[in-house]
């Protein structure tokens, strides 16, 4: 827990070096911010926040082929007791990215081309037990609310993303561990909801509304 008068205390965590740098020189300059340490891998992240005492983890989403999902490493830092509480720092602005992050209990969603101060700000608040998301990701977290009824849920995204990057029903039904009539009933709603009739149009239109990554 933050005490009154300390400094913030970041962890950095990113697989690219000079993002990695580009923070430190920016949180840096800021008074009442103290960058203790860099992950450069999600599972560094987890090991990093349990063994040390921090404010706030700045998360990257994506570490590479093979490593752990940014949103995999938020659910398992913050599931401990007097976690630190964790700002997704990310390219990605798409429906299934923010709700695995959300789902997985980050405190803020903020994406890199983000503004100095906005980014210091979002540290602020999260450090404070507040939600800091980008005014582009709460517009899209609204409008799932004003239509929920269109929305696709957490697993209906994941499912899409997995066709998206060319998976099989089989394949996705052992990545998910889902039985293959179940990955059908997913798509038969996901293509209701979309308004589409194949694969192809499904993951064309959740490209272009940013629901997924392509």
């Amino acid at each position: 827990m933050l005490t009154p008068g300390a400094p913030v205390r970041l962890l950095l965590a990113d697989d690219h070096p000079v993002v990695r740098a580009g923070l430190r020189a920016v949180l840096d300059t800021e008074e009442g911010f103290l960058v203790v340490a860099e992950a450069a891998t999600a599972e560094q992240a987890v090991e990093l926040a349990a063994a040390d005492d921090f404010d706030v983890v700045l998360m990257d989403l994506q570490f590479g082929p093979g490593r752990m999902h940014g949103s995999e490493a938020t659910a398992a830092i913050t599931a401990r007791p007097g976690s630190p509480r964790v700002l997704v720092l990310t390219t990605y602005d798409t429906d299934a990215d923010i709700l695995a992050a959300v789902e997985a209990g980050a405190s803020g969603y903020l994406l890199k081309d983000a503004p100095p101060e906005e980014l210091s700000g979002a540290v602020r608040t999260a450090a404070a037990g507040r939600s800091a998301l980008a005014p582009a990701v709460a517009h899209r977290l609204m409008d799932r609310m004003r239509t929920p009824a269109q929305a696709l849920t957490r697993r209906e995204l994941e499912v899409l993303q997995l066709v998206g990057d060319g998976l099989s029903n089989q394949q996705i039904s052992k990545k998910l561990f889902l039985s293959q009539a179940t990955v059908k009933s997913h798509l038969v709603h996901i293509y209701a909801k979309l308004g589409v009739d194949s694969r192809t149009s499904a993951v064309a239109m959740a490209t272009a509304r940013r629901l997924i990554r392509r």
